[in-house]
């Protein structure tokens, strides 16, 4: 897995202390927004998320680059829909040659079974491989038929065969996605994706994700985290048990060894 923070609003701190400030005050926007001091945004920042005003953290917004994770991951990514937006490498326009794919650690750990793992994307690789090259050949010659040139015929049927042979694909394949999220939403990807529930993947994508936010906002994101870390754990009787460890992991411990 790779993790980046491609871009992010500048000085988002400042913006969410000034937009929230604006809710509040008398004096127009270029004035508050100079008026501004480090020590009053981090002050404005803790206050508004004591009284759970969130609103104002939809202003900023940042934009990350995923690689080398599996297409399971990222169908649950994209649930979260409200306040992102996701652009991600397709598997109907690019051919899936030699495909990369993600072995779930307690595969890896025992032999016989990640043998039986890699075996099983070989066979996949192979029957993926097979099936755009006869469906290649049919399309191919339909469209030579239909009077296209050699080239648009090629362009057109290989693209057919790829949309239709991706369909035994597994959910492992590695996958490419670029994402956005405003500062809210990442509040509740975080609250629900850094959660010892959350599946173990798309669990390590949400602590990496924060590391890189913490980085560039440590005190709008300097509450973020699991469920638990604010409160009672919202998992009910489905709870990990063991909220006490995981606040403690991330409340006091550096970022850099979460």
């Amino acid at each position: 897995m790779k993790v980046s923070l491609i871009t992010y609003t500048p000085e988002p701190e400042k913006l969410v202390a000034g937009a929230a400030k604006l809710c509040y005050s008398h004096s127009g926007i270029d004035e508050l927004m100079s008026n501004l001091e480090q020590g009053n945004i981090e002050k404005f920042i803790a206050m508004l998320a004591i009284m759970g005003h969130e609103s104002p953290f939809e202003h900023i917004n940042f934009t990350f680059g995923i690689e080398g994770v599996s297409r399971s991951l990222t169908h649950q990514l994209v649930r979260h829909r409200i306040g992102s937006s996701y652009s991600q490498k397709s598997q109907r326009y690019v051919k899936e040659g030699s495909f990369e794919y993600v072995v779930p650690p307690h595969i890896a750990d025992i032999p016989e079974a990640k043998e039986m793992y890699i075996k099983t994307m070989d066979d996949i690789q192979i029957a993926y491989d097979s099936l755009t090259s006869i469906l290649f050949e049919r399309h191919y010659k339909y469209y030579l038929n239909r009077g296209k040139s050699e080239k648009a015929a090629k362009s057109a049927a290989e693209k057919q065969a790829i949309e239709d042979a991706r369909y035994v694909l597994p959910n492992s394949c590695e996958t490419k996605i670029v994402v956005t999220m405003n500062a809210r939403a990442l509040f509740n990807f975080f609250k629900k994706r850094c959660c010892n529930r959350a599946q173990w993947e798309i669990r390590e994508l949400a602590i990496e994700m924060l590391k890189l936010v913490l980085q560039v906002a440590p005190n709008i994101f300097k509450i973020a985290g699991p469920g638990c870390l604010t409160g009672k754990c919202p998992e009910g009787n489905m709870s990990c048990g063991e909220s006490v460890a995981v606040k403690d992991r991330f409340r006091n411990l550096s970022i850099r060894e979460i």
